[in-house]
């Protein structure tokens, strides 16, 4: 009944169009009721407790780089790049959109669907274009910037991985190494999906760049290739913290856009300083009111709930995982990402340690399949920004989507399959 009560009236009032946020909120409050634990006092005290922590400071520190490397004209240096690196192959567009997302999704900093969005939306309105003039299925190509656009919430920096690491009480740092190799290979697997789909298209490839092309394209690109590398070596050394690190990474990117790069000036400042703060101030309402869910669900012990439950798979780690999955999965057709990890963390995480389940393992996971959620239809935030930008309609969308959009879920599968993939990595990054 605990548990009827409080998904019932979430999905209610998600249903009738009350904002996430809010909708957490009245389903702790009908808890509260049910529980007879009604005090407003409580409920004030748990939303302010919620975002009073060091670590979610690294949020608006992180948006706020993300904000200015995109004023200060980093995505079409990447791109640049990109193109003057793999262009000239056979479907070469297609592997450019790849080989963006992953370097931009390193630099412009991994953050929630609001960087998935943002790079899938800065990869659509640069290469579409170019891939339907080169003679590439628009349905296709759009549906592979949407899938390559996911891929930035698993590379580090995440806040995805904030936000698990802060409800989880995970390191965030290990999640960051953790996720390294399971980004690059969403990345090899959406290329080896994209050259089987377009080996038979007559489509011409740009010009090979020349040597002077590729050399120029690195050197205008090296600055901004040289944030992920100083913020990843700086957390392996432990000279700073991940909140320390988003403050370097604004640091970092103001001076690059300003200084080297010259495109940002200080007029635009005070709009990358209210951007950042609005979406910032999203992200933080949003775990603060999940914070009193998550203290009813505490409090109301459904996680022993959900592990009654799930006591037939509780002897084999790897069909736990799977079912743990599949849930989230379906959980992902209709619930954005954030909402999803705050939701569904504070449940799942003992369920995970009564397995005996890696937290750090389960964290890379849990938001590889979150961000997949984030081009599964029918909610898909990332495949409407695309079906938006590229003027496609989302059934086209939605259709040249999901050959890529399996391939990322084979591969979330074979890390569940095979946890070493994730693990041996994180143990030699992690010293």
């Amino acid at each position: 009944m605990t548990v009827a009560i409080f998904l019932g009236s979430l999905l209610i009032a998600m249903a009738i169009g009350i904002p996430i946020a809010y909708s957490l909120l009245l389903s702790g409050i009908a808890l509260m009721w049910h529980l007879d634990l009604f005090d407003a006092q409580i409920l004030a005290q748990n939303v302010i407790n919620g975002a009073d922590s060091f670590p979610l400071l690294a949020v608006p520190f992180f948006m706020l780089a993300g904000e200015i490397m995109n004023v200060g004209g980093l995505s079409k240096r990447i791109v640049k790049l990109a193109l003057a690196v793999v262009g000239h192959v056979p479907g070469g567009l297609g592997y450019v959109a790849i080989m963006a997302a992953v370097i931009l999704a390193a630099v412009i900093l991994a953050a929630v669907s609001g960087s998935a969005v943002a790079d899938a939306a800065a990869l659509a309105s640069l290469l579409l274009p170019m891939m339907v003039a080169a003679g590439h299925d628009k349905a296709r190509s759009a549906g592979l910037i949407a899938s390559a656009g996911i891929i930035a919430p698993v590379i580090p920096p995440s806040i995805g991985f904030v936000i698990f690491g802060v409800a989880a009480n995970v390191s965030i740092s290990k999640l960051f190494l953790a996720g390294i190799v399971p980004g690059v290979l969403l990345g090899i697997a959406l290329a080896i999906t994209w050259w089987w789909l377009v080996r038979r298209e007559k489509v011409a490839p740009p010009a090979r760049a020349s040597r002077a092309e590729v050399l120029k394209a690195l050197r205008e690109s090296v600055w901004a290739l040289g944030l992920p590398v100083i913020i990843l070596v700086g957390l392996r050394m432990g000279v700073f913290t991940p909140t320390e690190a988003a403050v370097v990474a604004a640091v970092y990117a103001l001076f690059v856009a300003m200084v080297v790069y010259r495109e940002l000036s200080f007029r635009q400042l005070a709009d990358i300083f209210q951007a950042a703060a609005r979406t910032s101030a999203v992200v933080m309402f949003l775990v603060a009111a999940a914070m009193v869910s998550a203290w009813l669900i505490t409090v109301a012990d459904l996680p022993s709930k959900i592990i009654g439950m799930l006591e037939p798979f509780m002897d084999n780690q790897t069909l736990l995982l799977v079912a743990i999955m599949l849930l989230v999965m379906i959980v992902g057709t209709a619930m954005d990402m954030t909402p999803t990890i705050l939701i569904l963390t504070p449940v799942l995480m003992p369920v995970v340690k009564a397995a005996g389940i890696d937290p750090v393992y389960f964290g890379v996971l849990f938001i590889i399949n979150n961000a997949i959620g984030l081009i599964t239809p029918p909610v898909g935030t990332v495949l409407n920004v695309v079906a938006g930008v590229g003027r496609i309609s989302m059934s086209d969308v939605t259709r040249g989507v999901m050959p890529f959009m399996l391939a990322q879920f084979i591969v979330m599968f074979l890390l569940v399959a095979f946890p070493s993939i994730v693990m041996v990595p994180l143990r030699w990054l992690g010293g």
